[in-house]
């Protein structure tokens, strides 16, 4: 009786495996297919990609990773990657924002540990809220375990902070910022606490617009951010905590994931050209076919890196003691650095195989806009600050894996 249990509940749970697959596939290619249709526009444009992120919120992926019992799709780790691959391969602004948006709300999903974030959890998946970060600052740059901004109590149970932000990505089209501050004015700068401010109650005072090479759609702008929100809107956990277990890691799958779309795209753009060639002189192979040969190498390394540091913090997302572990913080850093290494080569390379009908703007097969956006992953959180970082982490590892 037990085995002829087994034998009917296996296919049963395939199928519902299957089932949920092909719905999270659904809806990544829904807002896939929005994002493509837009994104010379949000380049050229340098605009944030209203259409896509409106797609996602219908489709439900701004509440992706919460709960189904608080109103969200509950997509793992994973899931929430493979989406990102995906819409990666149409525009890289709305994959990027996509993923900064998810890191943030994976924080809430994660740490709401007040009665307001709780509630805030749940309304971001009631109305589908867009959710930015605010961690770096003039003074510290891209350090984001530092500040020199503080928050300070006022009247009614609130707090007060003023904070100086080099770089808001989509600040002024968010829901809610995400903002990092010392615990009170007397703290050391790494005491580091995180808030939601809602916009409603932010004042952002734009002091640099965003006109870059690439992800021009992000509307990375400056601000002078001045905000005041209820004290239980900050989180009781330590933000060194929040970006140990979840911001940091999760902040470097998304990205890598979406890295990998934009090369995934750049290679099949290429494959094409090269296939379109050998079709013309059959039986002949063309000389940039051993070109695309050592492409796919660079490529099936970058998706072997990024799905297995994927699975890595999913693995370790129930086990504090590995997320907070100096090798896991190594191995994220590592992430973000290869990733961002990787991308450019790619689709550099790709760029020369298919040659100059790709360095064109208006091409059928133009990989112009993919490679001015493939520079960015290099430079935002520069990877030398990250590879100092793992530097000194390095000099007190005991190198345990």
């Amino acid at each position: 009786m037990t085995d002829h249990a087994v034998l009917t509940d296996t296919p049963q749970r395939g199928a519902e495996d299957t089932d949920r697959a092909e719905r999270v596939a659904a809806r990544a290619e829904a807002v896939a297919a929005v994002a493509r249709e837009f994104a010379d526009a949000v380049d050229s444009e340098s605009r944030f990609p209203r259409e896509a992120i409106d797609e996602a919120r219908t489709q439900g992926l701004l509440a992706a990773p919460i709960p189904e019992a608080d109103g969200g799709l509950g997509y793992s780790i994973t899931e929430l990657c493979r989406m990102l691959e995906r819409v990666g391969r149409e525009c890289t602004s709305t994959a990027m924002i996509l993923a900064m948006h998810h890191s943030q709300v994976l924080c809430l999903t994660r740490h709401a540990d007040t009665d307001f974030l709780r509630d805030y959890t749940r309304r971001v998946a009631a109305e589908g809220l867009l959710l930015a970060s605010a961690t770096t600052e003039a003074q510290i740059g891209g350090d984001t375990r530092n500040s020199t901004c503080a928050v300070r109590p006022i009247e009614d149970g609130r707090v007060a902070l003023h904070k100086s932000c080099p770089v808001i990505s989509y600040g002024a089209y968010a829901d809610a910022i995400l903002v990092t501050a010392r615990r009170s004015e007397d703290a050391a700068s790494s005491d580091q606490v995180l808030l939601v401010v809602e916009a409603e109650n932010l004042q952002l005072d734009r002091q640099r617009g965003w006109d870059a090479l690439g992800m021009r759609g992000t509307c990375s702008e400056s601000f002078e951010l001045d905000a005041t929100t209820p004290a239980d809107a900050m989180f009781t956990v330590l933000f060194e905590t929040i970006s140990a277990q979840t911001m940091l890691p999760a902040a470097h799958c998304l990205w890598a994931s979406a890295w990998l779309g934009m090369a995934t795209q750049a290679g099949l753009t290429a494959r094409s050209v090269v296939q379109k060639a050998a079709r013309k002189t059959p039986g002949t192979t063309p000389p940039s076919a051993m070109r695309l040969a050592e492409l796919e190498v660079q490529l099936q390394s970058m998706t072997d890196v990024v799905r297995a540091s994927v699975a890595r913090y999913e693995a370790a997302w129930d086990d504090p003691a590995v997320s907070e572990s100096m090798q896991f913080a190594i191995a994220m850093n590592t992430l973000k650095v290869s990733g961002a290494e990787a991308v450019r080569r790619i689709v550099g390379d790709a760029m020369v195989i298919v040659g100059i009908t790709a360095f064109a703007n208006r091409s059928p097969v133009s990989l112009a806009r993919l490679y001015r956006d493939s520079i960015g992953p290099s430079v935002m959180v520069n990877n030398d600050r990250i590879l100092l970082h793992t530097a000194t982490l390095q000099l007190v590892s005991r190198g345990q894996r």
